[in-house]
C-alpha cells in the first residue's frame, strides 16, 4: 500500500512518484493550497494539494482532519526555498499530490495528539490514541530496543531462554498472589507467578545451567508509579557460579541494553557499597548517588556533650546524625511542614525535625545555645557548614535515624531540584545484604530477599547459634539513580540448609512438604550451586525513557487502582460463570 514510509524520502528521491500511507497529523489552507503533514510510525513527510495537479483530489483535501487514514500519491518535490524545515528528516522535500485516497475517516478526537495531557484516566481510556503521540511511540520502541539488546547478549553468553507456568501455587514472595479456581479441581486455586523463583532453580537442577526469560510476573498488592499489578522481569539462573559471576553478567547485560536504546556508554565495573554503608551514608538500600546530601555521624562531635538529648541517645547505644542541605537555608514554612511530616511518617519520635540554620551571618537553632564551643566548631567543621546551609538532626537508634534521614534527604532534593536536568546514570552494587529481618509485628523472622536465599559462608556459624540479625546474604541489588533495577542471590543447593532456612523461619516440616516438596526433593539427586538475578524490565526502559512512572513505558498498564478503563477490567462475571468454578461472592454491591 506504499513505497515508502514517511520518514524515508530525501533530496535524492526529488522527481521520483511515490506511494503514502499515514494519519493526517495537520491539515493547512494556505490560499486554496492544501499542505497536509502526513505520519506514519517512522515520522512526517509533507505533503502538498494544488488544483493544477488534481482539482478533485484538492477539493476533497479541503474536508480532511486530524487523524483521518489517507493515502496518497504525488511526486516527490523540493520545497520552496525559505520553507524547509531542519526538525524534520524529510524538511528537505514535500510530495505534489496527483491522487488522494480517504482511506478511513476519523471522529472528533477526545483530546489533541500533539499536546500532553494531565488526565491520566483519560489517557488509558483512550490508550490507543495515546499510543500514537510521538513520546509514547519512542518510548515503546525504546523498550523493544533494549529488549531485543538484552535477549541477544544473553543468547551470546549461552543462556537459553526457557517459558515456565503461569499457573503455578503460591509461593512466598513477599505480596498477596492473584488467584485463578480451578474449575476441574474444585475447591482448588492455581497462583499467578509473583517470580519464576522455583521454577528457575529446578531448571538448574535439571542441567540446564544457563537459563534467562522475560517473564511476566503478577503481585496483588497496593500501586505506585513504578508499580504495576502484572510486569515484566528479565530473568536469568545459572549453575555454577559465584557472586561475581552473576555481576559482572549484569554489569555487560546493561551496558548492552543502554548502548543499543541510549547509544551511551555504561562505565563498568559498577561502584559497590554494603547493605549497611548505604543505610548508614544515604538511609536507603537503593541510594541515588548524583548528590551529596550525605547523613554524617556525629558521634566524634558529641561523644562528649552534656546537651540531655544527645547525652541520652548516646548511653542507650543509640546515634546522633545530621545532613547538610547546602543551600537550602531559605526553607519555606510550607516545606518545612513537609519535612516534618515525612520525618513523622519515617518514624520519627517528636513533632519536628532539630535544624541548625547558617543565614545572615548567624546560627539560628533552638539547639545552638547548648552545644558547647568546642562543639560548634567541631559541628561546622566536620559538616562544612556555610551561608545558606541548614543542617537536619536526628538522634535515636541506627536504623530508625537512617531510615528518617533518607527519606527528608530524597524530600530535600525533590525540593531543590538537584536532579532535574541530570543525564547521568549512576550504576552500584549494594551487596551483603541481611539475610533475615524481625516482623515486629508477628516476632517471627522473615527472609529479607525470599527463602531460596543463601547465607554468608562466614556466618552460618552465627546462624546455627541463633544470631540471626547478624547473618549476611549472599545477595546483591543493582541500583541506579535511586531506583533498584534488579536484585539476586546465590541460593541454597543443599537440602538441609534449605530445611534449616525454613525452620528459622517458622515454616513447618509439615507446611515444607505440602508447599515446597518439589524442590527439596529436588535437592536430593544432585543440585548444582546456582545463583542468579531478576532484573525489573519496566523499571530499567522508564529510567532510560526519562520517564517518572512505568505506565509510560507499558503498552496497556492499569491505573492506580489496578483497573484497565479501556477494557473495563477488572468487571463482574454473572453467576452462572462463578457457579462453574465453584465460586460464590460475598461481596454486596452498594447501591446508589
Amino acid at each position: 500500500m506504499r513505497s515508502h514510509h514517511c520518514n524515508e524520502l530525501r533530496s535524492s528521491h526529488i522527481g521520483e512518484t511515490v506511494t503514502l500511507i499515514g494519519w493526517v497529523n495537520t491539515v493547512r489552507d494556505q490560499g486554496g493550497v492544501i499542505f497536509v503533514d502526513l505520519r506514519d510510525r517512522e515520522g512526517v513527510t509533507q505533503v502538498v494539494f494544488r488544483s493544477e495537479e488534481n482539482a478533485e483530489a484538492t477539493k476533497v483535501s479541503h474536508k480532511l482532519r486530524d487523524e483521518d487514514v489517507i493515502q496518497v500519491v504525488g511526486r516527490v518535490a523540493k520545497r520552496l526555498e525559505g520553507t524547509a524545515n531542519e526538525k524534520l528528516g524529510t524538511g528537505e522535500i514535500e510530495i505534489v499530490a496527483t491522487e488522494l485516497n480517504i482511506v478511513n475517516k476519523a471522529d472528533v478526537l477526545p483530546f489533541q495528539l500533539d499536546k500532553e495531557l494531565s488526565n491520566e484516566d483519560l489517557r488509558m481510556k483512550y490508550r490507543y490514541l495515546d499510543l500514537r503521540r510521538p513520546r509514547m511511540n519512542r518510548n515503546i520502541r525504546l523498550r523493544h530496543t533494549i529488549t531485543s539488546a538484552a535477549r541477544r547478549y544473553l543468547d551470546d553468553a549461552g543462556f537459553i531462554e526457557v517459558e515456565t507456568p503461569i499457573l503455578s501455587n503460591p509461593t512466598p514472595e513477599g505480596a498477596r498472589d492473584f488467584l485463578v479456581p480451578a474449575r476441574l479441581n474444585p475447591g482448588r486455586f492455581y497462583a499467578l507467578p509473583q517470580a519464576p523463583q522455583q521454577f528457575k532453580q529446578l531448571l538448574m537442577v535439571a542441567g540446564l545451567e544457563k537459563y534467562f526469560q522475560i517473564a511476566r510476573c503478577f503481585r496483588d498488592e497496593d500501586l505506585r508509579a513504578d508499580r504495576q499489578p502484572e510486569f515484566t522481569q528479565i530473568d536469568i539462573e545459572a549453575s555454577f557460579v559465584t557472586q561475581e559471576d552473576i555481576i559482572k553478567l549484569v554489569e555487560g547485560l546493561l551496558g548492552s541494553m543502554f548502548k543499543a536504546g541510549l547509544g551511551i556508554e555504561v562505565p563498568q565495573p559498577f561502584p559497590r557499597m554494603t547493605y549497611r554503608e548505604a543505610m548508614d551514608r544515604f538511609g536507603s538500600d537503593k541510594p541515588d548517588t548524583r548528590y551529596g546530601n550525605e547523613i554524617i555521624d556525629l558521634a566524634d562531635v558529641f561523644g562528649a556533650t552534656e546537651f540531655k538529648i544527645f547525652r541520652g541517645t548516646f548511653d542507650n547505644g543509640g546515634v546522633v546524625r545530621a545532613i547538610n542541605a547546602k543551600g537550602f537555608a531559605g526553607v519555606t514554612t510550607g516545606q518545612m511542614n513537609r519535612l516534618n511530616e515525612i520525618a513523622i511518617q519515617a518514624g520519627l519520635p517528636v513533632k519536628t525535625l532539630a535544624f541548625v540554620k547558617a543565614e545572615g551571618g548567624e546560627f539560628k537553632s533552638p539547639l545552638w545555645k547548648f552545644f558547647t564551643d568546642a562543639e560548634k566548631e567541631a559541628l561546622i567543621a566536620k559538616l562544612n557548614i556555610e551561608e545558606g546551609d541548614i543542617v537536619f538532626f536526628v538522634a535515636g537508634s541506627r536504623d530508625s535515624v537512617s531510615t528518617i534521614l533518607g527519606r527528608v534527604r530524597l524530600e530535600i532534593a525533590e525540593m531543590m531540584e538537584l536532579t532535574k536536568g541530570s543525564t547521568a546514570y549512576n550504576f552500584l552494587w549494594v551487596v551483603d545484604f541481611p539475610l533475615l529481618a524481625l516482623d515486629t509485628e508477628t516476632g517471627k523472622w522473615a527472609a529479607v530477599h525470599h527463602p531460596f536465599t543463601r547465607p554468608n559462608t562466614d556466618d552460618v556459624p552465627l546462624m546455627e547459634g541463633g544470631r540471626y540479625e547478624e547473618v549476611r546474604a549472599v545477595a546483591y541489588d543493582v541500583v541506579l539513580n535511586g531506583y533498584e533495577l534488579g536484585g539476586g542471590s546465590i541460593r541454597i543447593h543443599e537440602k538441609d540448609l534449605q530445611a534449616k532456612m525454613f525452620e528459622v523461619l517458622g515454616i513447618s516440616p509439615e507446611e515444607q512438604q505440602e508447599k515446597f516438596s518439589h524442590i527439596l526433593d529436588a535437592f536430593r539427586f544432585g543440585a548444582p550451586p546456582h545463583g542468579g538475578l531478576a532484573l525489573g524490565l519496566d523499571r530499567i526502559a522508564m529510567l532510560a525513557a526519562g520517564e517518572d512512572s512505568i505506565r509510560e513505558v507499558i503498552a496497556f498498564p492499569k491505573n492506580n487502582k489496578g483497573a484497565d478503563l479501556m477494557s473495563h477490567s477488572p468487571c463482574q462475571v454473572d453467576f452462572k460463570t462463578l457457579r462453574e468454578i465453584y465460586i460464590q461472592s460475598t461481596y454486596k454491591e452498594k447501591k446508589d
